[in-house]
Formats: structure tokens, sequence, C-alpha cells
């Protein structure tokens, strides 16, 4: 299974954090930078992009996970949505009410 990667967009309360969850986290965003370069991921940006481009609002967190690109949005109605990407390709899989 591959490893999830959280990649947070929005400032959280401050929570210790050990040094080495830290230096894994760290690592895990280099493998995703080198994923991107050598063309196997598409940009974050380009998803979070046409997300907001499908449902502007504010973003709220993006996640990477199993190959897919979870985007949560805040719509100005209060409504969250989750589009969900397919993490090489950058296609929409699925975009629904969280």
């Amino acid at each position: 299974m591959a490893p999830t990667l959280m990649l947070p967009l929005l400032l959280a309360l401050a929570v210790p954090v050990s040094p080495q969850a830290h230096d894994a986290d760290r690592g895990q965003q280099e493998a995703v930078r080198q994923a991107v370069r050598q063309g196997r991921l598409v940009p974050l940006q380009q998803v979070v992009a046409d997300a907001l481009r499908r449902y502007p609002g504010t973003l709220l967190e993006v996640e990477l996970d199993d190959g897919e690109y979870e985007v949560e949005i805040l719509g100005p109605n209060g409504v969250v949505m989750e589009f969900d990407y397919d993490a090489a390709t950058g296609r929409l899989l699925k975009m629904e009410e969280d």
C-alpha cells in the first residue's frame, strides 16, 4: 500500500510532533516532488485549479492517498465538496458532498 501523504493547506492547531515524524513527512514530500518532476504524478496545482474551477470556494485540504489526490473545498453555501483525481493522469474520478 502506498503511504498516505497529507498536504495541509490550512493552518492547524499546534500539535507537538516528534522529529522523526517531521523527517518522515519531509521524505514523503520529496518523493512526491520527484514523482512530479519525473512525470509520474501531475502537479498538485493542476488538480486544485480544476477543482476550484468546478466548485469555487475555499480550499480546505488536499491529500494524496493510494494514487489519488483528494481535494476538499468549502463552497460559499457552506457545503464541503470532495473531489478525487487520478494522481498520475489528473483525471477527475469522483465529486461528492463530504
